[in-house]
C-alpha cells in the first residue's frame, strides 16, 4: 500500500491546512483561532496620583522648598503643580492652609474645614 502513508490523505495532521485547504472547518469551527475580536486600547489610563492629609503634614516643608507654597497669611498649598491628582483624608494637616488640588474626599474636605483650612477644587 503506497497511498495514504503518514497523514497523507485526510489533508495533514493536527491544524495543519487551517490556512489552507482546512479553511471553511477553521471558518465553522474555530472562528477565534487566529486571535480574538473586537478593538484593543493600547492607551492605558494615567494613574491617580493621591497624598493623605498626613503626608501633606509630612511634606510640606519640602513643597515649601520647591515652591508649591505660597506664603501669606493664609499659605496656598498647590498640588495640582505639585502633580498631585487627589487628597485623602487620612491623618490630620497641623497647619491652616488654602489647598488647590483637582479631586478630594469628602472625609478630607470635612477635616480640612473643620480645622479652618479651605480647599478650591475643579473636580
Amino acid at each position: 500500500m503506497k497511498a495514504g502513508r503518514g497523514k497523507g490523505k485526510r489533508g495533514g495532521s493536527g491544524m495543519a491546512g487551517l490556512g489552507k485547504h482546512k479553511w471553511i472547518w477553521m471558518v465553522k469551527y474555530d472562528p477565534l483561532h487566529y486571535g480574538g475580536k473586537g478593538f484593543t486600547s493600547h492607551h492605558y489610563p494615567k494613574p491617580l496620583v493621591s497624598i493623605t492629609l498626613s503626608e501633606l503634614d509630612a511634606l510640606y516643608p519640602s513643597l515649601q522648598k520647591k515652591g508649591y507654597v505660597e506664603a501669606g497669611e493664609l499659605p496656598v498649598i498647590d498640588l495640582k503643580k505639585a502633580g498631585v491628582d487627589k487628597l485623602l483624608g487620612s491623618g490630620e494637616l497641623t497647619l491652616k492652609a488654602k489647598v488647590i488640588v483637582s479631586k478630594v474626599t469628602e472625609k478630607a474636605l470635612n477635616k480640612l474645614s473643620a480645622s479652618g483650612s479651605t480647599v478650591v477644587t475643579d473636580g
